[in-house]
């Protein structure tokens, strides 16, 4: 009677527990989401050198908030929350500033990143516009760095 109605349903809790735990740290395959831009300067195809939309830019706080939901959609995931990395990928707070930070950026979001095989980072620029990754380049700049 002990083990059918105690040791069970313990049991049985711990399984369901651990098979969630372990879907909750499962990213699987995610396909990078879109950015609604309206409101920031269209940029055309030709990809840009340095980040358009930085400050003095006129609408600088709307590339921030663009920025700020595109880069939770598509990059927290694996760059972590606000930009501060768990140690997985890279703190997206500690690129150079200007132009030096700008053109890794743009060649990382055009490009991917791929080692044997695998890819560690999608080309986000099939899926996000030139204007959207300059928009999370410019919030990703509007954040804190604690040293």
């Amino acid at each position: 009677m002990f083990l059918k109605n105690k040791l069970v349903p313990s049991a049985a809790a711990l399984l369901l527990c651990a098979g969630l735990s372990g879907q909750a740290f499962a990213h699987g395959d995610v396909t990078p989401q879109g950015v609604d831009t309206e409101g920031l300067e269209q940029l055309g195809d030709e990809w840009r050198d340095e980040n358009p939309y930085r400050a003095p830019y006129e609408n600088n706080e709307l590339a921030v908030k663009i920025g700020s939901s595109a880069y939770n959609q598509n990059c927290a995931r694996c760059h972590g929350l606000e930009g501060i990395s768990g140690g997985i990928a890279p703190d997206l707070r500690m690129l150079d500033p200007g132009y030096d930070g700008d053109e890794w950026y743009q060649y990382r979001v055009v490009n991917g990143a791929v080692r044997d095989g695998k890819v560690y980072m999608p080309k986000m620029a099939d899926y996000i516009s030139q204007e959207g990754l300059w928009a999370i380049r410019t919030y990703l700049e509007s954040l804190p760095v604690d040293e």
